[in-house]
């Protein structure tokens, strides 16, 4: 790698505030977590079940930050500050729109929800009352989607992080208030979590749409139907992709169920470290929407060409660190999830995977990011629906073949060097920025 390019400013620019960002993300339902056990394992398991469905929520609606992203990259590249303003609205009317549905689907349908997500007679009324309480901030978590997605394009990191890690406060000053002094218990966190979000919501608002809307050139107008298709558009490829490496995922998971018990608890720590250590290379990612939409939107090809090989060897760098920071924890890491001696032996089993598996995963993500700058998001959709049926190929043989837990990680490297391969091919050709969204 080379030690330093006249592009590094601007990747750590972004980079850094957004993994903090990232990482405040999650910190919501890790706050929750560390109250709601302390009321007992029903709470717990209620807890464990909702935060499974609003990850998924989240994951379907995306498309609210990686489309807004390169629309309003492009447009500022273009030094067109009316156009990023109109992007930006119609991103935000979008998002009330969806969250309002989602809303009412999550209101209505709340009981066959947690059904479907397999909870249990003693789960569902407490289940049942934090998911109707937490489905109110539904809006506010769009609005907070698109409006990151709004700041990434405007080369702003450092705002959304300021204001996610402001909203967590909130949720964290109220959780023992709600939870312990008003004993609102489960449903005192779901209260905490939705005004936390609600206050999130608002205040990107007020910055959007009063306090920074002359700089930023948004007007007050209400978007023609016709200009949100677009978005629709990503979102339905979005979800293709999403839907498919989520997939792939669960099925994994599924079978290293079948494998047997110590197989699925070890299965579940590899994967839990591997997506922690993903978070730090997505924060790359994010940079590479921004910067490469913005030198596109300028018609600099060759700028954004330079700046897509350099976050490449970022991805390289940073991912070959976490293989050898990863190993060089081997002796003590699994020490830290469990105590019982044969899921630690599992556990090492697979163990190489996740410490290989890094510099590929760097590569990866970054190139995510860049094709997603690119706004290449079909090439996406049927990239991974491919390297998604290769890899449940191999996975659907783990039992059959009695590959045991090490054949679900062959699975999931699978799904990774396909990944790897789909994207290095317009890549390398340079058809990429030429093919856009085509």
């Amino acid at each position: 790698m080379i030690l330093s390019s006249p592009y590094d400013r601007d990747i750590l620019d972004l980079a850094v505030p957004a993994l903090a960002g990232l990482a405040a993300g999650p910190l919501v339902s890790l706050v929750d977590t560390a109250f709601v056990g302390q009321l007992g394992r029903i709470p717990l398991g209620a807890l464990g079940v909702n935060t499974s469905i609003f990850s998924m929520t989240f994951v379907v609606f995306n498309f609210l930050a990686y489309g807004t992203t390169p629309r309003v990259g492009r447009a500022v590249g273009n030094d067109d500050r009316e156009e990023a303003g109109r992007a930006v609205v119609r991103a935000l009317v979008l998002a009330m729109a969806v969250g309002i549905v989602a809303l009412a689907a999550l209101q209505a349908l709340a009981r066959p929800i947690l059904i479907v997500m397999g909870a249990s007679e003693e789960l569902m009324a407490p289940a049942l009352s934090y998911l109707r309480i937490r489905a109110l901030a539904g809006p506010a978590v769009l609005l907070i989607t698109a409006s990151h997605g709004a700041f990434r394009g405007y080369q702003d990191t450092r705002t959304p992080m300021v204001v996610t890690l402001g909203f967590n406060v909130v949720n964290g000053g109220l959780d023992p208030l709600l939870i312990f002094v008003f004993d609102w218990g489960l449903a005192g966190a779901a209260a905490a979590t939705a005004v936390g979000q609600w206050v999130g919501a608002l205040t990107f608002l007020y910055l959007l749409l009063y306090a920074q809307r002359d700089e930023l050139g948004i007007r007050l107008r209400w978007p023609a139907p016709h200009t949100l298709v677009p978005f629709l558009k990503v979102g339905r490829d979005l979800f293709l992709r999403t839907a498919s490496l989520v997939g792939t995922m669960t099925l994994a998971t599924a079978m290293a169920a079948r494998v047997g018990v110590t197989a699925v608890a070890a299965h579940q720590v590899a994967a839990q470290l591997w997506t922690f250590l993903a978070l730090l290379v997505d924060a790359l990612a994010v940079a590479a929407q921004a910067l490469v939409s913005k030198h596109l939107g300028a018609d600099d090809l060759e700028s954004a060409r330079e700046v897509a090989n350099r976050l490449v060897q970022w991805g390289l760098a940073v991912g070959v660190g976490l293989g050898l920071g990863f190993w060089a924890l081997r002796p003590v890491l699994p020490g830290f999830f469990t105590d019982d001696p044969d899921t630690v032996a599992a556990l090492l089993d697979v163990y190489l995977f996740v410490v290989v598996l890094q510099p590929l995963n760097g590569l990866v993500f970054v190139g995510d990011g860049i094709y997603m700058g690119a706004e290449a998001f079909p090439y996406l959709a049927k990239a991974m629906i491919g390297t998604a049926l290769a890899a449940a190929v191999v996975l659907l043989l783990v039992n059959p073949m009695g590959w045991g837990l090490v054949g679900v990680w062959w699975g999931i490297a699978t799904l990774m060097v396909g990944r790897i391969l789909t994207l290095a091919a317009p890549y390398v050709r340079g058809t990429l920025f030429a093919q856009g969204t085509e």
